[in-house]
């Protein structure tokens, strides 16, 4: 595999797990962890094997989650980054971020990859262990979810109720 291929890989992954988690420094962790994996597993360095790896970091950190509380050790802590994109672009991204959280975690991982990735119903089904029309349906429910938000957002800006 070429350094430009694995690049691309890697970014693919990266989205990925952006797309499982909303946050940047959670999704680069999972990713590490993943590539990790495989790498040590001596796995394919394919799209749907470091997918897998992802996935199974990220159900297995929510489980943690759900276990074991973490509590940051200073919560008045915060961090100066100083690649913040420029206001009306945050605007736009938070905007889009309140839309996707009306998504359960599992409409917006297979409406990623049907979206963003190009995946078919069928590949997803494969990806994630459920059945073509579940996956449909899901697909389905999560569109009609951001056409509301979005359509109700609209709505409230133009004074329209």
């Amino acid at each position: 595999m070429s350094q430009a291929e694995l690049t691309t890989l890697l970014n693919q992954g990266y989205r990925y797990a952006l797309a499982l988690v909303h946050d940047k420094h959670q999704a680069e962790d999972i990713l590490q962890d993943a590539w990790l994996g495989v790498l040590q597993a001596n796995g394919p360095h394919q799209k749907a094997y470091l997918f897998k790896a992802i996935r199974s970091r990220y159900l297995n950190q929510n489980k943690r989650a759900q276990l074991v509380p973490m509590v940051p050790l200073d919560p008045n802590e915060t961090i100066n980054d100083e690649t913040q994109p420029p206001e009306d672009i945050l605007l736009e991204i938070d905007e889009l971020e309140a839309h996707l959280e009306v998504l359960r975690p599992v409409e917006r991982e297979t409406l990623f990859l049907f979206a963003v990735e190009g995946y078919t119903a069928e590949e997803i089904s494969q990806f994630s262990g459920n059945p073509r029309g579940t996956v449909l349906s899901l697909i389905h429910r999560a569109r009609q979810k951001l056409k509301s938000s979005i359509s109700s957002q609209q709505e409230v800006k133009h004074g329209e109720y």
